[in-house]
């Protein structure tokens, strides 16, 4: 099983904001790692830097949380698959073209899709509500 995350549940597990406890249960029950891409690497590092910076997280919280990510990613809980950029941007123009003036999509929200349709994701996970949407009408399974 392929299951595809998105940077707001990756936030929730390794930033802690309103859905941590959900998001932590979820994996926790879970057998499949959670399959992330470089984009969603990309996007992680970069929002915890960004909390850090506006204090939202505390002072060396971007490293820590990191950290967390890391082990997870060595014990297996997280799978880093490499997919083809040129592909998932193909992908990604497909949806924008086909959703976007009537769902209102942002750029990175239809990139996670494109890569998890790539990869061939059985589920995929957000709690992005807009994204459920785009991910649901693709085919994806939203288990949260």
């Amino acid at each position: 099983m392929v299951i595809c995350a998105d940077t707001s549940v990756l936030f929730s597990l390794y930033g802690n904001d309103v859905h941590t406890p959900q998001a932590v249960k979820w994996l926790a029950e879970q057998q499949s790692p959670v399959t992330v891409t470089a984009l969603n690497e990309f996007e992680l590092a970069n929002a915890l830097r960004f909390a850090e910076s506006r204090t939202v997280i505390a002072c060396g919280g971007a490293a820590m949380f990191w950290a967390q990510f890391e082990a997870d990613r060595a014990a297996g809980r997280l799978l880093v698959r490499v997919c083809n950029l040129g592909g998932v941007l193909d992908e990604a123009k497909r949806l924008s073209a086909t959703h976007t003036v009537t769902g209102g999509h942002r750029g990175f929200d239809i990139l996670h899709v494109a890569a998890a349709l790539v990869l061939e994701a059985d589920r995929f996970l957000t709690f992005d509500r807009n994204q459920k949407k785009l991910a649901t009408a693709e085919g994806l399974a939203v288990p949260l």
